[in-house]
């Protein structure tokens, strides 16, 4: 089977580009770098010839309100319109838990934009619903942080590892389409002010974190049920606390 996977050279990306051909299918690993542009269309329709299914793991290189309104639903317009010419039989987009709760958000916004796109397009989907992962917990203590305090929202996360999101997107690749949105999370339920104190102690930094209600996460506020899944989620198996030690994470300078 022939997988086009959107972002290939990413994080989620190549890994479940690994996943894929290591289970012995065709696997594109599709990126500007190789030649596949969603943004412009170049090599888009090109790497999409003979595509069974396509994953889309893309991500906007701005977290700015137009741009990346701008980004997900040029690259969905663009990416849609090449796998139905091509006969694409499976389209599954990884999004975020939480998208429909949060509309204050401009990243959320354009997310549920792409979503909808590929609702309205008439090819097969699922998409994913994803929590936060395990790896961008020094990202959330940098975007926080204000000489050596970092403010961050006590609303509950239930994050996880980048690992196994790969495990469970290549699953879905090669699982038939479900026409709606699947949910999955690590298995731990916990507060993001805490866990970013975790991550901050496990690297030796001497950074203070401050739980704030106010503090904004993805220009939002959040309450305890702002970014958790539902009840029909897929939890994985990986805890924070085991995971941390198998991949130290480098220090972010405050």
């Amino acid at each position: 089977m022939k997988i086009v996977v959107i972002g290939g050279t990413g994080l989620i990306g190549s890994k479940t580009v690994e996943r894929l051909r290591k289970k012995g299918h065709d696997v594109v690993a599709a990126s500007p770098n190789s030649g596949v542009d969603t943004i412009t269309g170049k090599g888009v329709a090109e790497a999409l010839v003979g595509a069974n299914v396509v994953v889309d793991l893309a991500n906007s290189p701005s977290f700015e309100d137009k741009a990346v309104m701008e980004f997900f639903q040029t690259s969905g317009r663009n990416l849609l319109t090449a796998a139905a010419a091509a006969g694409v039989e499976h389209h599954i987009a990884l999004s975020v838990v939480g998208t429909e709760r949060l509309p204050g958000s401009g990243y959320m916004r354009a997310k549920m934009a792409q979503e909808e796109l590929i609702r309205k397009s008439g090819i097969p989907y699922t998409i994913v619903h994803s929590t936060q992962f395990f790896e961008f917990m020094g990202s959330i203590a940098q975007s926080g942080t204000t000489g050596q305090s970092v403010h961050l929202s006590p609303a509950y996360v239930q994050p996880i590892a980048s690992d196994d999101v790969a495990d469970i997107m290549a699953e879905v690749a090669l699982g038939k389409p479900v026409n709606g949105t699947i949910e999955i999370a690590g298995p731990d339920k916990v507060r993001l002010s805490e866990i970013v104190a975790r991550f901050l102690k496990a690297t030796n930094d001497s950074r203070i974190v401050v739980a704030d209600p106010h503090a904004h996460y993805f220009g939002v506020e959040l309450d305890d049920g702002s970014l958790v899944p539902g009840p029909g989620a897929r939890l994985s198996r990986t805890h924070y606390d085991d995971w941390l030690p198998l991949n130290p994470p480098k220090k972010l300078s405050a």
